[in-house]
């Protein structure tokens, strides 16, 4: 019996080392790493209202907000980068930001080379036109005509797809000029970010055409992070967990888009 009692002991000490060595590793996955620890940094354009725009010389908008309750669920300060689109994403790899939240759509693509939180919007896709337009009606009416589009966008993608002519532009205010300045004939774009500029501006020259999902499904947006960065990917969904059970994510949807927009 006795040889019995000191196998039982071996085997549970056993168990107990691998136990704890699996431990370990569950700790060690779910520690965040951040370019500068204690704070969550964040790229984003803040030139694309309403996700974040300047209002006064302060960041502000959707998202800004968003990332800030984020941080602060998380038990984190948050800091802001505001960078140009093209080099927005591929600031993530260089470690110049822990994130990205920029309305980035999460792509197949994207997710082969960069990990993605839950999405927190569902965001439908608008042809912006000219008021007395009538050429363009859906999405197919695009093919042949110049279409404002940001090069590397699901937008231009888009434009390519129904056989449109791609001119880029910087950023949604470009876009908008391009429209008025008779140099494209559309610009493809958020639904929601030229509702919220129509409104802002009083824009009664212009007018949008949504398109329906059966020619471009609503586009699911997420948070964007490095795939090296797992306990960082854990932890943010936690915490985009929280604000949607809370209906804090509802709230800001409803606060600067003026519809619920977090559910497909």
């Amino acid at each position: 019996m006795k040889w019995f009692k000191r196998l039982a002991m071996v085997a549970g000490v056993a168990v107990l080392a691998v136990v704890l060595v699996a431990c370990g590793k569950t700790n060690r996955t779910q520690k965040a790493s951040l370019v500068h620890p204690g704070t969550l940094t964040v790229g984003l354009e803040g030139t694309y209202a309403p996700y974040s725009y300047r209002k006064d010389g302060k960041l502000t908008g959707f998202e800004v907000e968003l990332a800030r309750k984020l941080a602060k669920q998380m038990g984190y300060k948050v800091k802001f980068v505001p960078t140009k689109w093209d080099s927005l994403i591929a600031g993530v790899g260089a470690h110049k930001f822990d994130m990205v939240l920029n309305n980035v759509v999460m792509t197949p693509q994207r997710k082969k080379a960069y990990a993605f939180s839950h999405p927190y919007i569902y965001s439908k896709s608008a042809l912006i036109m000219k008021k007395d337009n009538q050429t363009i009606k859906n999405a197919k009416d695009m093919k042949g005509q110049r279409i404002a589009a940001a090069t590397g966008t699901v937008n231009a993608d888009n434009v390519k797809k129904f056989g449109g002519k791609v001119v880029n532009n910087n950023d949604f205010a470009t876009a908008i000029s391009l429209i008025r300045q008779n140099r494209v004939q559309a610009a493809l774009n958020s639904s929601e970010a030229f509702s919220y500029y129509q409104g802002q501006q009083h824009a009664s020259d212009l007018k949008q055409v949504v398109l329906p999902t059966k020619q471009i499904p609503a586009q699911k947006i997420g948070v964007l992070m490095s795939k090296h960065n797992p306990g960082l990917v854990q932890k943010t969904n936690q915490a985009l967990s929280h604000l949607r059970k809370t209906g804090e994510l509802k709230k800001l949807s409803e606060k600067y888009f003026h519809q619920d927009i977090t559910k497909p």
